[in-house]
């Protein structure tokens, strides 16, 4: 556990370990006093008398000691502090470069909830873990093992009588890890759940507020906060008797020696004087033994969290090459590829070429694979089977960097960061002047609603850029697309569901994003894609047909029902202009 924990402190180990010497050091000053009252207490076992001075030295060096144990206290937790941030520090870039390589799905399938735990809450909780536990649990050890040895010099019988108390105090410490450990799992699910419900929940307001479902969606919140409270008092329920028992018994290491020893005394079997000394270190190593065992308790849920941690990473990352692109050209050919979301195959052996400079779109009725499609090519996930190469060249060979120097990926959802539009914009081509910026967002129709703005293209966009409509979002987005000038162009479905005068702005703005490009379109109105030089037509995770939409028409039934489909639409919503006769 100890190797587990070490390899992310980094360079910052050796302070690791000068923090528990130091403490160590420390400790060792809370039981010298003990000898140096030994010292005082032996003349007046022995018959003998002690003088002003050595009286005054002994107090003395009882007082120093304390001083000493304070300050070195002070110091040790100093350093174990600056060596346990620099280690959360590690540990939160190591799982961040790992939740890179994953796969995009991956990390949306454990949900919000999951992550925000991991990389706020669990890390942050093993600060405590870090600073105290490790190197106040192994300095508070190390002590008593020394006095425990310095008792078996002075008079081995007594010694052993000193241990009695630890088998027992060890036992009730065993049954506690067991019983702790078997509900640890449990105890993290349900908190994981907990967190996950309490975003959904407070994502969600708006829905359930205008539906009115706040019974149904409260009754959920409430159910698995209840149930983490339920798993968290079980945890506890399970460990109490056991650690009431280890912490009343472990620290009376005189349990036993006390009226035991006393006896051997009597008996002649022990001098007295030796007597006194191993009781007085018996009461020395109290204190250090009980505060070691308390950080040892809670050693095992370190362990068990970098473990976790670690297994939220067991999917296989994402198969990535370290050349650039090297392609012929930047025609896109996808050869045979399957893919599927865990056991479910979604696509099944789709095989098309896009030519360089031709705009292609991918149509098909919800969940015929149109999406996946495009997440493929921009690598969001590896493919199950077969490839896809951009010039000849398989997505998997080239670095990830070099793949999205190729391509601009425009979902219909884009996030904005909350900083200032300029630098989300900047974002698409991070070296860019302002003017750049400026002129991208002319470009991508952002100068309309920018005026009206106070601070203009200097405004906070505010979390999740929730300072904008839907149809602005969409226009920065398309800004960074434009700024960033990549030879191809993917559009998942980008006007889907905007009102018409923010759809005829994006399409402007879409007619610089797409110049001269290479363009797959993944188009929601067919009537917008009618003139793409091919259309290729998907069906439950199959090509249905390819080809212009003239040909299409006669020659691919799947892609007449979606026209005919789509011209119904569009007919609704003239005769719901007029009054709903015809709807």
């Amino acid at each position: 556990m100890f190797q587990k924990v070490l390899r992310y402190t980094g360079r910052h180990r050796k302070t690791t370990y000068a923090s528990i010497l130091v403490l160590v050091a420390g400790v060792a000053m809370s039981v010298l006093p003990y000898f140096f009252l030994y010292r005082l207490l032996r003349p007046l076992l022995t018959g003998g008398s002690l003088t002003l001075e050595e009286t005054l030295f002994n107090a003395g060096a009882m007082a120093l000691c304390m001083v000493l144990y304070s300050l070195l206290y002070v110091e040790g937790l100093a350093l174990s502090h600056r060596s346990a941030y620099h280690t959360l520090e590690n540990l939160r870039l190591h799982l961040q470069s790992k939740l890179e390589k994953q796969p995009l799905g991956a990390i949306q399938e454990k949900g919000v909830g999951v992550w925000k735990k991991m990389f706020i809450d669990d890390i942050e909780s093993m600060e405590l873990l870090l600073a105290h536990a490790l190197p106040e649990g192994l300095s508070n050890l190390a002590v008593p093992v020394v006095v425990f040895a310095a008792m078996f010099l002075t008079d081995w019988k007594l010694g052993l009588l000193s241990l009695c108390s630890l088998p027992l105090g060890v036992l009730a410490m065993g049954m506690m890890y067991r019983s702790g450990m078997s509900k640890m799992g449990d105890y993290y699910a349900a908190g994981q759940k907990m967190n996950n419900t309490i975003v959904e929940y407070i994502n969600g307001m708006e829905v359930v507020k205008v539906f009115n479902r706040d019974g149904e969606s409260y009754h959920r919140f409430e159910t698995d906060v209840k149930n983490y409270r339920d798993f968290t008092l079980d945890w506890f329920r399970a460990c109490w008797l056991w650690m009431a028992l280890y912490t009343s018994i472990l620290p009376c290491v005189a349990l036993v020696l006390l009226p035991v020893g006393g006896y051997l005394v009597l008996a002649g079997a022990s001098t007295l004087p030796d007597y006194a000394l191993v009781l007085c270190m018996s009461f020395s190593v109290g204190p250090p033994l009980i505060r070691a065992m308390n950080f040892m308790s809670v050693l095992p849920q370190l362990s068990y969290k970098i473990d976790q941690m670690e297994s939220l990473f067991n999917i296989p990352p994402l198969k990535e090459g370290k050349t650039d692109f090297n392609g012929n050209d930047l025609q896109i050919r996808f050869e045979n590829v399957r893919f599927s979301y865990e056991k479910d195959e979604v696509l099944h052996g789709i095989s098309f070429s896009v030519p360089q400079g031709s705009l292609t779109a991918l149509v098909g009725e919800s969940g015929s694979g149109k999406s996946t499609l495009a997440k493929l090519l921009v690598h969001f996930y590896d493919v199950t089977d077969g490839r896809i190469t951009l010039g000849g060249q398989d997505l998997r060979e080239m670095s990830l960097a070099s793949l999205n120097e190729q391509i601009s990926f425009v979902a219909q959802e884009q996030f904005l960061f909350n900083t200032s539009l300029l630098e989300n914009i900047r974002l698409g081509r991070p070296g860019a002047t302002d003017e750049e910026v400026l002129a991208a967002a002319e470009r991508a129709q952002c100068g309309e609603f920018l005026k009206q703005l106070e601070k203009g293209i200097y405004t906070m966009a505010g979390d999740g850029g929730k300072g904008l409509s839907g149809g602005e979002r969409q226009r920065i987005a398309l800004a960074r697309a434009i700024l960033k000038n990549a030879p191809i162009v993917v559009l998942d479905e980008a006007t889907a569901f905007l009102d018409p005068e923010n759809e005829e702005k994006m399409n402007a703005a879409i007619a610089e994003v797409i110049r001269g490009k290479t363009v797959i379109v993944i188009a929601h109105r067919l009537q917008s894609i009618a003139g793409a030089d091919q259309i290729v037509v998907l069906d439950q995770g199959n090509v249905a047909g390819i080809g212009r939409h003239d040909t299409l028409r006669k020659t691919c039934p799947a892609y007449e029902k979606l026209w005919r489909a789509a011209e119904g639409a569009a007919a609704w919503r003239v005769s719901a202009e007029k009054g709903g006769d015809e709807a």
